[in-house]
C-alpha cells in the first residue's frame, strides 16, 4: 500500500474562545532520511479558514490552490464568505474524485464563522468534526496531551501552549518529525502566522 511510505509528520488542530490554532512541525523526512528541515505544513486558505497537514506536501499545496481558487470563485457568486464546513466538504470532494490516485495527504481544516469549527480528513475525503485533533506519525503521542488538558473555550494563549505541548510530545517520540513549529491562528480578523524554533519551545 502507498500509505505505508507517507512521510512521517506531526500536526494539530485546536479550537478556542475566539478561533482556532493549527499548528505542525517543520521536518519532512522519508523512511530513515530528512529531506527538509524548513517546510511550511500550515495553509490559510480563506480569510477565515485555514489548514495544516501531514503527509505529502506537494499534494496538500495542490488542495489548498484548487480549494482557494474554487472559494473565492464561491464568494464571488454568493457575496458571502465561504464557512469552514463547506471548505471542509470542497476538499472532501476533490480527495474523493483522486480517490484511486489520492493525495497522499491528512488534512486538518479548522475557521470560524458563527464559531470555531475543526475538521479531520483522510486521503480518501472522510470528512470528522471535532474540537480538536492530531495527524501524522506523531499524533498518537500529540493526541495523549490533548485529551488530557483541553478544554472548552481556551484562550488563544492557553491554545498555543497547548499546541505547542503537544507537538514537543511528538517530537521527542517521533524521529520523523521536528525541526520547529509553525503556528497559524485563524480568527473571524483573518489569520495571522507565527514559527518558533527549536530552542525556543525546549524552554
Amino acid at each position: 500500500m502507498a500509505f505505508e511510505f507517507m512521510p512521517g509528520a506531526t500536526a494539530v488542530g485546536i479550537s478556542y474562545d475566539a478561533g482556532v490554532v493549527l499548528a505542525a512541525e517543520k521536518r519532512i523526512s522519508f523512511g530513515n532520511f530528512v529531506v527538509n528541515k524548513n517546510i511550511k505544513k500550515t495553509f490559510p486558505v480563506t480569510d477565515h479558514v485555514g489548514a495544516a497537514c501531514a503527509g505529502m506536501v506537494a499534494d496538500m499545496q495542490v488542495l489548498v490552490r484548487q480549494t482557494g481558487a474554487l472559494a473565492k470563485i464561491r464568494r464571488l457568486e454568493t457575496r458571502r464568505n465561504v464557512p469552514p464546513n463547506s471548505i471542509a466538504k470542497l476538499m472532501s470532494v476533490i480527495m474523493f474524485e483522486r480517490r484511486y490516485f489520492p493525495l497522499l495527504t491528512q488534512v486538518i481544516v479548522g475557521g470560524v464563522e458563527t464559531k470555531p469549527e475543526i475538521y479531520t480528513l483522510d486521503p480518501l475525503g472522510s470528512v470528522l468534526p471535532d474540537d480538536y485533533a492530531a495527524v501524522g506519525t506523531g499524533a498518537e503521542m500529540a493526541l495523549g496531551i490533548l485529551d488530557a488538558e483541553y478544554k472548552t473555550d481556551m484562550s488563544e494563549q492557553d491554545a498555543k501552549e497547548l499546541a505547542l505541548r503537544s507537538i514537543r510530545s511528538a517530537i521527542q517520540r517521533d524521529a520523523a518529525s521536528g525541526d520547529g513549529i509553525d503556528v497559524l491562528y485563524v480568527t473571524k480578523s483573518g489569520p495571522r502566522e507565527e514559527t518558533f524554533t527549536f530552542n525556543q519551545f525546549q524552554k
